[in-house]
Protein backbone atom coordinates (compact mmCIF):
# COMPACT_ATOMS: atom_id res chain seq x y z
CA UNK A 1 0.00 0.00 0.00
CA UNK A 2 1.43 3.48 -1.03
CA UNK A 3 -0.86 6.41 -0.21
CA UNK A 4 -0.23 10.07 -0.41
CA UNK A 5 -1.04 13.40 1.42
CA UNK A 6 -3.39 14.09 -1.55
CA UNK A 7 -4.96 10.99 -1.60
CA UNK A 8 -5.34 10.80 2.33
CA UNK A 9 -6.94 13.68 2.29
CA UNK A 10 -9.03 13.11 -0.99
CA UNK A 11 -10.73 10.27 1.28
CA UNK A 12 -11.11 12.26 4.46
CA UNK A 13 -13.08 15.09 2.42
CA UNK A 14 -15.52 12.78 0.93
CA UNK A 15 -16.07 11.34 4.31
CA UNK A 16 -16.69 14.68 5.81
CA UNK A 17 -18.88 15.60 3.00
CA UNK A 18 -21.15 12.63 4.04
CA UNK A 19 -20.91 13.71 7.28
CA UNK A 20 -21.55 17.19 6.63
CA UNK A 21 -25.00 16.49 4.41
CA UNK A 22 -26.37 14.20 7.64
CA UNK A 23 -26.23 16.47 10.00
CA UNK A 24 -27.29 19.24 8.39
CA UNK A 25 -30.11 17.15 7.73
CA UNK A 26 -30.73 16.10 11.08
CA UNK A 27 -30.49 19.47 12.73
CA UNK A 28 -32.46 21.05 10.07
CA UNK A 29 -35.37 18.90 10.95
CA UNK A 30 -35.07 20.14 14.71
CA UNK A 31 -36.36 23.64 13.87
CA UNK A 32 -37.60 23.54 10.51
CA UNK A 33 -41.32 22.97 11.03
CA UNK A 34 -41.63 25.56 13.80
CA UNK A 35 -42.42 28.38 11.35
CA UNK A 36 -44.85 25.75 9.41
CA UNK A 37 -46.42 24.08 12.42
CA UNK A 38 -49.84 25.93 12.48
CA UNK A 39 -50.58 25.83 9.16
CA UNK A 40 -50.26 21.92 8.95
CA UNK A 41 -51.86 21.81 12.28
CA UNK A 42 -54.80 23.18 10.78
CA UNK A 43 -54.83 21.47 7.18
CA UNK A 44 -54.52 18.03 9.14
CA UNK A 45 -57.27 18.93 11.60
CA UNK A 46 -54.92 18.37 14.73
CA UNK A 47 -54.18 21.68 16.69
CA UNK A 48 -54.95 19.82 20.09
CA UNK A 49 -51.86 17.18 19.09
CA UNK A 50 -49.81 20.22 17.47
CA UNK A 51 -47.21 19.64 21.19
CA UNK A 52 -46.87 15.65 20.12
CA UNK A 53 -45.08 16.99 16.64
CA UNK A 54 -41.77 18.23 18.21
CA UNK A 55 -41.99 15.69 21.48
CA UNK A 56 -42.12 12.56 19.37
CA UNK A 57 -39.04 13.88 17.70
CA UNK A 58 -37.24 15.02 20.81
CA UNK A 59 -38.07 11.76 22.76
CA UNK A 60 -36.88 8.86 20.16
CA UNK A 61 -33.73 11.55 19.11
CA UNK A 62 -33.27 11.41 22.92
CA UNK A 63 -33.63 7.85 23.74
CA UNK A 64 -31.30 6.87 20.75
CA UNK A 65 -28.70 8.92 21.18
CA UNK A 66 -26.91 6.53 23.58
CA UNK A 67 -27.76 3.52 22.24
CA UNK A 68 -26.20 4.41 18.78
CA UNK A 69 -22.78 5.49 20.94
CA UNK A 70 -22.93 2.09 22.65
CA UNK A 71 -23.61 -0.05 19.29
CA UNK A 72 -21.34 2.18 17.67
CA UNK A 73 -18.12 0.82 20.10
CA UNK A 74 -19.50 -2.42 19.63
CA UNK A 75 -20.12 -3.44 15.96
CA UNK A 76 -19.15 -0.36 14.42
CA UNK A 77 -19.93 2.61 13.20
CA UNK A 78 -20.64 2.75 9.27
CA UNK A 79 -23.74 0.26 8.97
CA UNK A 80 -25.42 1.60 12.06
CA UNK A 81 -24.84 5.21 10.69
CA UNK A 82 -26.81 3.97 6.97
CA UNK A 83 -29.32 2.25 9.37
CA UNK A 84 -29.31 5.88 11.24
CA UNK A 85 -30.21 7.40 7.10
CA UNK A 86 -32.28 5.21 6.14
CA UNK A 87 -35.05 5.94 9.60
CA UNK A 88 -34.31 9.01 8.64
CA UNK A 89 -35.60 8.78 5.47
CA UNK A 90 -38.49 6.90 6.03
CA UNK A 91 -39.72 8.94 8.35
CA UNK A 92 -39.23 11.99 6.20
CA UNK A 93 -41.52 10.11 3.32
CA UNK A 94 -43.87 9.45 6.10
CA UNK A 95 -44.32 13.26 6.96
CA UNK A 96 -44.44 14.30 3.49
CA UNK A 97 -47.17 12.17 2.68
CA UNK A 98 -49.09 12.16 6.23
CA UNK A 99 -52.66 12.12 5.30
CA UNK A 100 -54.18 12.67 8.79
CA UNK A 101 -52.06 13.98 12.33
CA UNK A 102 -51.15 10.63 13.52
CA UNK A 103 -49.35 9.89 10.53
CA UNK A 104 -47.35 13.10 10.66
CA UNK A 105 -46.44 11.91 14.59
CA UNK A 106 -45.52 8.89 13.42
CA UNK A 107 -43.37 10.28 10.47
CA UNK A 108 -41.56 12.47 13.09
CA UNK A 109 -41.05 9.73 15.56
CA UNK A 110 -39.46 7.57 13.14
CA UNK A 111 -37.26 10.19 11.80
CA UNK A 112 -36.29 10.93 15.46
CA UNK A 113 -35.20 7.01 15.59
CA UNK A 114 -32.95 7.66 13.04
CA UNK A 115 -32.15 11.32 13.54
CA UNK A 116 -30.48 10.71 17.02
CA UNK A 117 -27.97 8.69 15.44
CA UNK A 118 -26.85 11.28 12.88
CA UNK A 119 -25.33 13.71 14.95
CA UNK A 120 -23.89 11.16 17.48
CA UNK A 121 -22.03 8.61 15.03
CA UNK A 122 -21.11 11.93 12.56
CA UNK A 123 -18.85 13.12 15.78
CA UNK A 124 -17.63 9.54 16.49
CA UNK A 125 -16.96 8.17 13.31
CA UNK A 126 -14.78 11.60 13.00
CA UNK A 127 -13.21 10.45 15.66
CA UNK A 128 -12.33 7.63 14.37
CA UNK A 129 -10.80 8.63 11.48
CA UNK A 130 -8.87 12.18 12.29
CA UNK A 131 -6.53 12.53 15.11
CA UNK A 132 -7.52 14.54 17.90
CA UNK A 133 -4.71 18.02 17.26
CA UNK A 134 -6.18 17.89 13.76
CA UNK A 135 -9.80 17.24 14.61
CA UNK A 136 -10.28 20.98 15.97
CA UNK A 137 -10.94 22.26 12.17
CA UNK A 138 -13.45 19.72 11.24
CA UNK A 139 -15.25 19.71 14.43
CA UNK A 140 -15.70 23.74 13.98
CA UNK A 141 -17.22 23.36 10.65
CA UNK A 142 -19.45 20.81 11.97
CA UNK A 143 -20.25 23.23 14.38
CA UNK A 144 -21.33 26.18 11.79
CA UNK A 145 -23.02 23.55 9.92
CA UNK A 146 -25.27 23.00 12.59
CA UNK A 147 -25.59 26.61 13.38
CA UNK A 148 -26.47 27.56 9.66
CA UNK A 149 -29.18 24.44 9.90
CA UNK A 150 -30.16 25.95 12.95
CA UNK A 151 -31.12 29.10 12.17
CA UNK A 152 -32.28 28.28 8.13
CA UNK A 153 -34.68 25.83 9.46
CA UNK A 154 -37.32 28.61 10.80
CA UNK A 155 -36.80 30.62 7.25
CA UNK A 156 -36.90 27.29 5.31
CA UNK A 157 -40.26 26.32 7.01
CA UNK A 158 -41.53 29.63 6.78
CA UNK A 159 -40.91 29.96 3.20
CA UNK A 160 -41.90 26.49 1.95
CA UNK A 161 -45.14 27.09 3.79
CA UNK A 162 -46.11 30.29 1.97
CA UNK A 163 -44.84 29.04 -1.48
CA UNK A 164 -44.48 25.13 -2.34
CA UNK A 165 -46.28 23.99 0.53
CA UNK A 166 -45.02 22.87 3.94
CA UNK A 167 -44.68 19.09 3.08
CA UNK A 168 -41.62 20.17 1.54
CA UNK A 169 -39.94 20.19 4.79
CA UNK A 170 -39.98 16.47 4.31
CA UNK A 171 -39.27 16.32 1.09
CA UNK A 172 -36.16 18.51 1.40
CA UNK A 173 -34.72 15.29 3.30
CA UNK A 174 -34.77 13.18 0.83
CA UNK A 175 -31.64 13.94 -1.47
CA UNK A 176 -29.50 15.15 1.51
CA UNK A 177 -30.42 11.51 2.77
CA UNK A 178 -29.56 9.93 -0.40
CA UNK A 179 -26.18 11.55 -0.50
CA UNK A 180 -25.24 10.84 2.79
CA UNK A 181 -26.36 7.17 1.99
CA UNK A 182 -24.26 6.97 -0.71
CA UNK A 183 -20.89 8.79 0.61
CA UNK A 184 -21.03 6.32 3.62
CA UNK A 185 -21.35 3.22 1.68
CA UNK A 186 -18.78 4.31 -1.10
CA UNK A 187 -15.89 6.14 0.86
CA UNK A 188 -16.45 5.46 4.50
CA UNK A 189 -13.45 2.70 5.20
CA UNK A 190 -13.52 1.90 8.88
CA UNK A 191 -13.67 -1.64 10.43
CA UNK A 192 -15.82 -4.10 11.07
CA UNK A 193 -16.34 -4.81 14.97
CA UNK A 194 -17.65 -8.10 15.81
CA UNK A 195 -19.26 -8.19 19.93
CA UNK A 196 -16.94 -11.04 22.09
CA UNK A 197 -19.35 -14.02 22.01
CA UNK A 198 -21.52 -14.02 24.80
CA UNK A 199 -21.91 -10.14 25.09
CA UNK A 200 -25.46 -9.69 26.15
CA UNK A 201 -27.31 -5.94 25.09
CA UNK A 202 -27.92 -3.59 28.26
CA UNK A 203 -31.72 -3.53 27.07
CA UNK A 204 -32.76 -2.99 31.23
CA UNK A 205 -30.33 -0.41 31.20
CA UNK A 206 -31.85 1.07 28.05
CA UNK A 207 -35.28 0.93 28.94
CA UNK A 208 -34.96 2.01 32.39
CA UNK A 209 -33.38 5.21 30.39
CA UNK A 210 -36.43 5.37 27.90
CA UNK A 211 -38.90 5.79 30.88
CA UNK A 212 -36.38 8.47 32.56
CA UNK A 213 -36.38 10.25 29.41
CA UNK A 214 -39.40 9.80 28.26
CA UNK A 215 -40.83 11.14 32.12
CA UNK A 216 -38.16 13.81 31.68
CA UNK A 217 -39.57 15.43 28.08
CA UNK A 218 -42.88 15.24 29.07
CA UNK A 219 -42.61 17.09 32.33
CA UNK A 220 -40.74 19.71 30.31
CA UNK A 221 -43.22 19.32 27.19
CA UNK A 222 -46.68 19.06 29.20
CA UNK A 223 -46.11 21.25 32.64
CA UNK A 224 -47.37 24.46 32.49
CA UNK A 225 -49.38 24.34 29.08
CA UNK A 226 -51.15 20.67 28.70
CA UNK A 227 -50.88 21.02 32.61
CA UNK A 228 -50.39 22.65 35.75
CA UNK A 229 -47.04 22.44 36.69
CA UNK A 230 -49.03 20.94 40.68
CA UNK A 231 -50.77 18.71 38.77
CA UNK A 232 -51.02 14.64 39.81
CA UNK A 233 -49.74 13.95 35.94
CA UNK A 234 -46.81 16.32 36.32
CA UNK A 235 -45.92 15.02 39.89
CA UNK A 236 -45.95 11.76 39.04
CA UNK A 237 -44.11 11.79 35.78
CA UNK A 238 -41.69 13.68 38.08
CA UNK A 239 -41.72 11.23 40.78
CA UNK A 240 -41.55 8.45 38.03
CA UNK A 241 -38.36 10.38 36.07
CA UNK A 242 -36.40 10.05 39.77
CA UNK A 243 -37.40 6.57 40.08
CA UNK A 244 -36.57 5.41 36.68
CA UNK A 245 -33.30 7.16 37.23
CA UNK A 246 -32.68 5.94 40.38
CA UNK A 247 -33.03 2.37 38.22
CA UNK A 248 -30.95 3.13 35.64
CA UNK A 249 -27.89 3.72 37.70
CA UNK A 250 -28.34 0.54 38.91
CA UNK A 251 -28.75 -1.24 36.32
CA UNK A 252 -25.84 0.51 35.16
CA UNK A 253 -23.65 -0.50 37.47
CA UNK A 254 -23.83 -4.04 37.23
CA UNK A 255 -24.44 -4.20 33.44
CA UNK A 256 -21.39 -5.72 31.21
CA UNK A 257 -21.73 -3.65 28.77
CA UNK A 258 -23.56 -0.29 30.11
CA UNK A 259 -25.33 1.97 27.79
CA UNK A 260 -23.39 4.62 29.25
CA UNK A 261 -20.78 3.26 31.69
CA UNK A 262 -20.99 4.64 35.26
CA UNK A 263 -16.63 5.12 35.02
CA UNK A 264 -17.49 7.80 32.49
CA UNK A 265 -18.32 9.53 35.45
CA UNK A 266 -14.97 8.91 37.34
CA UNK A 267 -12.64 11.04 34.53
CA UNK A 268 -12.99 14.74 36.02
CA UNK A 269 -12.49 16.33 32.69
CA UNK A 270 -15.41 14.19 31.60
CA UNK A 271 -17.97 15.36 34.49
CA UNK A 272 -16.92 18.99 33.85
CA UNK A 273 -16.91 19.24 29.93
CA UNK A 274 -20.40 17.67 30.13
CA UNK A 275 -21.66 19.80 33.21
CA UNK A 276 -20.69 23.04 31.32
CA UNK A 277 -22.29 21.86 28.01
CA UNK A 278 -25.94 20.75 29.92
CA UNK A 279 -25.92 24.53 31.27
CA UNK A 280 -24.66 26.24 28.09
CA UNK A 281 -27.74 24.41 26.45
CA UNK A 282 -30.33 25.37 29.05
CA UNK A 283 -29.24 28.51 28.42
CA UNK A 284 -29.29 28.53 24.88
CA UNK A 285 -32.27 27.09 23.97
CA UNK A 286 -33.84 28.64 27.03
CA UNK A 287 -33.62 31.72 25.30
CA UNK A 288 -33.82 31.19 21.70
CA UNK A 289 -36.65 29.27 21.84
CA UNK A 290 -38.48 32.24 23.06
CA UNK A 291 -37.28 34.99 20.68
CA UNK A 292 -38.68 34.23 17.29
CA UNK A 293 -42.03 34.94 19.65
CA UNK A 294 -40.67 37.97 21.05
CA UNK A 295 -40.05 39.46 17.74
CA UNK A 296 -43.46 38.60 16.17
CA UNK A 297 -45.47 39.44 19.04
CA UNK A 298 -43.24 42.98 20.27
CA UNK A 299 -41.92 44.14 16.78
CA UNK A 300 -44.78 42.79 15.10
CA UNK A 301 -42.46 40.89 12.47
CA UNK A 302 -44.08 37.86 10.24
CA UNK A 303 -42.99 34.12 11.03
CA UNK A 304 -40.65 34.52 8.12
CA UNK A 305 -38.62 37.98 9.01
CA UNK A 306 -38.42 36.98 13.03
CA UNK A 307 -36.15 33.93 11.43
CA UNK A 308 -34.71 36.04 9.16
CA UNK A 309 -33.69 38.41 11.99
CA UNK A 310 -31.70 35.39 13.94
CA UNK A 311 -29.06 35.29 10.83
CA UNK A 312 -26.63 37.14 12.95
CA UNK A 313 -26.67 34.86 15.68
CA UNK A 314 -25.50 32.45 13.00
CA UNK A 315 -22.74 34.27 11.92
CA UNK A 316 -21.07 35.06 15.28
CA UNK A 317 -21.54 30.71 15.67
CA UNK A 318 -19.91 30.42 12.35
CA UNK A 319 -16.92 32.70 12.53
CA UNK A 320 -15.97 31.52 15.82
CA UNK A 321 -16.33 27.70 15.62
CA UNK A 322 -14.48 27.57 12.27
CA UNK A 323 -12.17 29.68 14.03
CA UNK A 324 -11.55 27.98 17.09
CA UNK A 325 -11.51 24.37 15.81
CA UNK A 326 -8.45 25.91 13.52
CA UNK A 327 -6.91 27.38 16.37
CA UNK A 328 -6.95 24.38 18.38
CA UNK A 329 -5.82 22.42 15.71
CA UNK A 330 -2.78 24.67 14.88
CA UNK A 331 -1.67 25.24 18.72
CA UNK A 332 -2.52 22.69 20.73
CA UNK A 333 -4.44 24.99 23.12
CA UNK A 334 -8.21 25.21 23.85
CA UNK A 335 -9.10 25.10 27.49
CA UNK A 336 -9.70 28.92 26.72
CA UNK A 337 -12.02 28.85 24.16
CA UNK A 338 -15.08 27.24 26.06
CA UNK A 339 -14.12 29.69 28.95
CA UNK A 340 -14.38 32.62 26.82
CA UNK A 341 -17.42 31.14 25.78
CA UNK A 342 -19.47 31.30 28.82
CA UNK A 343 -18.26 34.67 29.63
CA UNK A 344 -19.00 35.84 26.27
CA UNK A 345 -22.47 34.53 26.34
CA UNK A 346 -23.17 35.74 29.63
CA UNK A 347 -22.33 39.50 28.67
CA UNK A 348 -24.68 38.96 25.61
CA UNK A 349 -27.53 37.70 28.08
CA UNK A 350 -26.60 40.98 30.03
CA UNK A 351 -27.28 43.06 26.91
CA UNK A 352 -30.52 40.98 25.99
CA UNK A 353 -31.73 41.49 29.24
CA UNK A 354 -32.08 45.33 28.43
CA UNK A 355 -34.40 44.74 25.17
CA UNK A 356 -37.36 47.39 24.76
CA UNK A 357 -39.98 47.60 22.88
CA UNK A 358 -37.88 50.71 20.56
CA UNK A 359 -34.93 48.79 20.73
CA UNK A 360 -33.57 49.24 17.36
CA UNK A 361 -33.07 46.06 14.61
CA UNK A 362 -29.63 46.80 14.07
CA UNK A 363 -29.07 47.49 18.14
CA UNK A 364 -30.52 43.63 18.63
CA UNK A 365 -28.94 42.01 15.51
CA UNK A 366 -25.76 43.13 16.82
CA UNK A 367 -26.59 41.60 20.59
CA UNK A 368 -27.55 38.71 18.93
CA UNK A 369 -24.45 38.50 16.93
CA UNK A 370 -22.66 38.69 20.26
CA UNK A 371 -24.73 35.50 21.57
CA UNK A 372 -23.72 33.59 18.29
CA UNK A 373 -20.31 34.69 18.83
CA UNK A 374 -19.64 33.19 21.94
CA UNK A 375 -21.58 30.20 21.26
CA UNK A 376 -19.16 29.19 18.63
CA UNK A 377 -16.14 29.80 20.86
CA UNK A 378 -16.68 26.78 22.86
CA UNK A 379 -19.88 24.26 22.14
CA UNK A 380 -17.69 22.25 20.19
CA UNK A 381 -14.48 22.05 21.51
CA UNK A 382 -16.37 20.67 24.54
CA UNK A 383 -16.87 17.52 22.38
CA UNK A 384 -13.11 17.69 21.47
CA UNK A 385 -11.91 17.67 25.61
CA UNK A 386 -14.37 14.31 25.78
CA UNK A 387 -13.23 12.69 22.87
CA UNK A 388 -9.32 13.66 23.86
CA UNK A 389 -10.21 12.03 27.38
CA UNK A 390 -11.13 8.17 26.02
CA UNK A 391 -9.68 5.77 23.69
CA UNK A 392 -11.19 5.03 20.86
CA UNK A 393 -12.68 2.05 21.72
CA UNK A 394 -15.24 3.88 23.69
CA UNK A 395 -15.64 7.54 22.21
CA UNK A 396 -18.57 6.77 20.47
CA UNK A 397 -20.14 5.96 23.83
CA UNK A 398 -18.81 9.50 25.71
CA UNK A 399 -19.69 11.19 22.67
CA UNK A 400 -23.40 10.14 22.95
CA UNK A 401 -23.58 10.28 26.75
CA UNK A 402 -22.19 14.31 26.33
CA UNK A 403 -24.44 14.92 23.73
CA UNK A 404 -27.55 13.19 25.77
CA UNK A 405 -26.94 15.46 28.98
CA UNK A 406 -26.47 18.47 26.22
CA UNK A 407 -29.92 17.44 24.94
CA UNK A 408 -31.70 17.24 28.49
CA UNK A 409 -30.14 20.86 28.95
CA UNK A 410 -31.92 21.70 26.10
CA UNK A 411 -35.14 20.52 27.19
CA UNK A 412 -34.55 21.52 30.72
CA UNK A 413 -34.02 25.30 29.27
CA UNK A 414 -36.75 25.41 27.20
CA UNK A 415 -39.48 24.30 29.80
CA UNK A 416 -37.47 26.42 32.78
CA UNK A 417 -37.63 29.94 30.47
CA UNK A 418 -41.24 28.84 29.32
CA UNK A 419 -42.48 28.77 33.15
CA UNK A 420 -41.06 31.80 33.80
CA UNK A 421 -41.89 33.52 30.71
CA UNK A 422 -45.73 32.80 30.80
CA UNK A 423 -46.28 32.70 34.68
CA UNK A 424 -44.76 36.51 34.51
CA UNK A 425 -46.83 37.23 31.41
CA UNK A 426 -50.18 35.75 32.54
CA UNK A 427 -49.53 37.86 36.08
CA UNK A 428 -48.42 41.16 33.87
CA UNK A 429 -51.78 41.27 31.71
CA UNK A 430 -53.96 40.82 34.60
CA UNK A 431 -52.46 43.56 36.09
CA UNK A 432 -52.19 45.82 33.66
CA UNK A 433 -54.99 45.02 30.81
CA UNK A 434 -57.72 47.49 31.14
CA UNK A 435 -61.19 46.40 32.93
CA UNK A 436 -63.19 47.07 29.89
CA UNK A 437 -61.35 44.72 28.03
CA UNK A 438 -61.24 41.95 30.39
CA UNK A 439 -64.96 42.16 30.78
CA UNK A 440 -65.29 42.10 27.06
CA UNK A 441 -63.83 38.26 27.24
CA UNK A 442 -60.44 39.27 26.50
CA UNK A 443 -58.22 35.94 26.45
CA UNK A 444 -54.22 35.77 25.72
CA UNK A 445 -54.45 32.09 24.49
CA UNK A 446 -56.10 34.13 21.54
CA UNK A 447 -53.37 36.30 20.94
CA UNK A 448 -51.06 35.89 17.72
CA UNK A 449 -49.12 38.61 15.81
CA UNK A 450 -51.66 39.12 13.48
CA UNK A 451 -54.32 39.41 16.00
CA UNK A 452 -52.22 42.21 18.25
CA UNK A 453 -51.88 44.23 14.89
CA UNK A 454 -55.55 44.99 14.65
CA UNK A 455 -55.98 45.61 18.29
CA UNK A 456 -56.96 49.50 19.46
CA UNK A 457 -53.43 51.12 20.49
CA UNK A 458 -53.94 51.30 24.19
CA UNK A 459 -54.73 47.55 24.43
CA UNK A 460 -51.66 46.59 21.93
CA UNK A 461 -49.33 48.55 23.76
CA UNK A 462 -50.29 46.30 27.26
CA UNK A 463 -49.33 43.66 25.61
CA UNK A 464 -46.34 44.64 24.00
CA UNK A 465 -45.11 45.50 27.54
CA UNK A 466 -46.11 42.84 29.03
CA UNK A 467 -43.93 40.72 26.44
CA UNK A 468 -41.13 42.31 26.30
CA UNK A 469 -40.86 42.65 30.40
CA UNK A 470 -42.04 38.96 30.38
CA UNK A 471 -39.42 37.49 28.49
CA UNK A 472 -36.23 39.90 28.87
CA UNK A 473 -35.91 39.57 32.80
CA UNK A 474 -35.49 36.00 31.53
CA UNK A 475 -31.65 36.18 30.35
CA UNK A 476 -30.60 37.43 33.89
CA UNK A 477 -32.03 34.77 35.44
CA UNK A 478 -30.08 32.18 32.91
CA UNK A 479 -26.84 34.50 33.96
CA UNK A 480 -25.99 32.39 37.34
CA UNK A 481 -26.02 29.11 35.31
CA UNK A 482 -23.18 30.63 32.63
CA UNK A 483 -21.07 32.03 35.36
CA UNK A 484 -21.49 28.50 37.23
CA UNK A 485 -19.71 27.30 33.72
CA UNK A 486 -17.32 29.62 33.67
CA UNK A 487 -15.92 28.24 37.18
CA UNK A 488 -16.01 24.91 36.35
CA UNK A 489 -14.14 25.06 33.28
CA UNK A 490 -11.56 26.68 34.81
CA UNK A 491 -11.08 22.90 36.74
CA UNK A 492 -10.74 21.40 33.42
CA UNK A 493 -7.43 19.86 32.29
CA UNK A 494 -5.65 20.72 29.44
CA UNK A 495 -4.56 17.49 27.66
CA UNK A 496 -2.11 17.61 24.94
CA UNK A 497 -4.65 16.78 21.87
CA UNK A 498 -3.80 13.18 20.72
CA UNK A 499 -1.94 13.15 17.22
CA UNK A 500 -2.27 9.87 16.31
CA UNK A 501 -5.52 7.24 15.88
CA UNK A 502 -6.35 3.73 16.31
CA UNK A 503 -4.01 2.12 13.35
CA UNK A 504 -6.63 -0.13 12.08
CA UNK A 505 -9.05 2.52 11.32
CA UNK A 506 -6.07 4.96 9.45
CA UNK A 507 -5.12 1.16 7.84
CA UNK A 508 -8.58 1.04 6.13
CA UNK A 509 -9.14 4.71 5.41
CA UNK A 510 -6.42 4.75 3.51
CA UNK A 511 -6.75 1.93 1.77
CA UNK A 512 -9.71 3.35 0.63
CA UNK A 513 -7.82 6.18 -0.38
CA UNK A 514 -5.72 4.17 -3.08
CA UNK A 515 -8.90 2.93 -4.07
CA UNK A 516 -10.95 5.83 -5.21
CA UNK A 517 -7.94 7.33 -6.45
CA UNK A 518 -7.03 4.77 -9.10
CA UNK A 519 -11.01 4.99 -10.17
CA UNK A 520 -10.40 8.60 -10.59
CA UNK A 521 -7.30 8.00 -12.45
CA UNK A 522 -9.51 5.94 -14.76
CA UNK A 523 -12.15 7.52 -15.08
CA UNK A 524 -10.85 11.15 -15.29
CA UNK A 525 -7.42 11.18 -15.41
CA UNK A 526 -5.75 13.58 -12.95
CA UNK A 527 -9.08 15.25 -12.80
CA UNK A 528 -9.84 16.68 -8.60
CA UNK A 529 -13.01 16.08 -7.05
CA UNK A 530 -15.82 18.59 -7.40
CA UNK A 531 -15.96 20.63 -4.08
CA UNK A 532 -12.29 19.97 -3.31
CA UNK A 533 -9.99 21.42 -6.06
CA UNK A 534 -7.44 24.03 -5.24
CA UNK A 535 -7.20 25.30 -1.26
CA UNK A 536 -9.94 24.05 0.45
CA UNK A 537 -10.68 24.66 4.28
CA UNK A 538 -8.74 21.31 5.77
CA UNK A 539 -5.68 21.95 3.36
CA UNK A 540 -3.67 23.33 5.69
CA UNK A 541 -3.34 20.03 7.64
CA UNK A 542 -3.20 16.33 6.73
CA UNK A 543 -4.37 13.89 9.54
CA UNK A 544 -1.05 12.84 11.24
CA UNK A 545 -1.00 8.97 10.63
CA UNK A 546 -3.36 8.12 7.81
CA UNK A 547 -1.77 5.89 5.47
CA UNK A 548 1.07 5.87 7.47
CA UNK A 549 0.62 3.19 10.41
CA UNK A 550 1.85 -0.20 10.00
CA UNK A 551 -1.80 -2.30 11.57
CA UNK A 552 -3.18 -5.59 10.48
CA UNK A 553 -5.24 -5.40 7.94
CA UNK A 554 -9.03 -4.44 8.78
CA UNK A 555 -12.00 -5.66 8.13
Amino acid sequence: MNTTPETDKRAVHLVFLGLLTAMFASSLDQTILGTALPTIVGELNGVNHMLWVTTAYILAATIMMPIYGKLGDLIGRKSLFIFALDLFLVGSIIGGLSPAMNWLIAGRAVQGLGGGGLMILSQAIIADVIPARDRGRYMGIMGGVFAISSVLGPILGGWFTEGIGWRWAFWINIPLAIISIAAAWAFLRIPKREMPEGTKLDVAGMVTMAIAVTSIVLVTSWGGTEYDWSSPTILGLIALAIVASLAFIEVERRAVEPIIPLHLFKNKNFNLATAAGLFIAIAMFGAVAYLPTYLQMVNGLSATNAGLLMLPMMAGVLLTSIATGFLASKTGRYKWMPIASTLVVAGAMVLLSTMQPDTSTLVFSIYLFIFGFGLGLGAQILVLIVQNTFPNAIVGTATAANNFFREIGASLGAAIVGALFTSRLTALLTERMPVEAMQGGFSQNSLTPAAVAELPAPIKDVIVSSYNDSLAPVFLYLLPLMLFATIILFFIKEEPLATSIDGQVAHALADNADQEAAQLSREAGSATPIGFSGTSAMDSGTPTELGQADTPTSN
